[in-house]
């Protein structure tokens, strides 16, 4: 069954046009009890309504294909497979790209610094939307789907917190070691598939993350704020 794609609003618009920062306000969200206000990202146009399709609708035409992919998966799974996913799902730190990117990053601290400065600004953006959106989790719309959440009832599924992680170390790693580029999009893509077999994501929770991730790492990457950051890592990376 072919994935189902999201183009996000703010990947599109970054592309067409540089992001300059805005001056009105961003809407307000609640929900979470973080700080979820952006420190580098223009908070207008990663806010939750520009940088985000709204979800599929419950009982859609579309939820209904994406609980069709989600069932297939998990059945068609393997033990190992489906235990990997549940590993993916406790780490959400650098060394998931190690043998992709064939560094250690335990030793590349500089290299870690950036990625945990980019990640946390996508995962304040996701968490935004998360509360803005409400969406239930597969496995709090159909209680008999197999799944390794923590239970949680907090309707959080849309968008991927796990997809947004992986996406935005991912595509920075792909932009900062180029001749490894296709091993690490490849494991970014795996992780995020772990979110689907662990039956706490649909399809377009995914990629909503994917293709917003993507848009945040290319604006972050070019902020003179974040220069120095970014030259230390790659130099780092070139001295490995």
């Amino acid at each position: 069954m072919q994935r189902l794609r999201l183009v996000s609003a703010a990947f599109a618009a970054c592309l067409l046009a540089p992001c300059a920062h805005a001056q009105e306000a961003a809407p307000a969200v609640g929900g979470v009890g973080e700080d979820i206000r952006l420190r580098w990202l223009d908070p207008v146009i990663f806010a939750p309504t520009h940088a985000f399709a709204p979800p599929p609708a419950r009982n859609s035409e579309i939820e209904r294909v994406e609980f069709a992919r989600l069932r297939e998966l998990i059945r068609a799974a393997g033990p190992e497979r489906l235990a990997r996913a549940a590993w993916d799902g406790d780490h959400e730190e650098p060394v998931i790209y190690n043998e992709a990117a064939g560094r250690d990053f335990t030793k590349l601290p500089a290299t870690s610094a950036l990625l945990a400065t980019i990640s946390a600004e996508v995962d304040r953006m996701v968490h935004a939307a998360k509360a803005w959106f409400k969406r239930p989790r597969p496995y709090q719309a159909d209680p008999t789907l197999p799944h390794c959440g923590k239970g949680s009832a907090a309707p959080s599924s849309y968008p991927s917190g796990h997809a947004g992680y992986g996406w935005s170390v991912g595509w920075t790693l792909a932009r900062l070691v180029p001749e490894r580029a296709p091993q690490i999009l490849a494991r970014a893509q795996d992780f995020a598939l772990s979110r689907e077999l662990c039956g706490v994501h649909f399809a377009s929770d995914i990629e909503a993350s994917h293709a917003a991730a993507i848009a945040a790492v290319e604006q972050l990457l070019i902020d003179p704020r974040l220069a120095p950051q970014v030259a230390a890592a790659r130099a780092e990376l070139a001295g490995h």
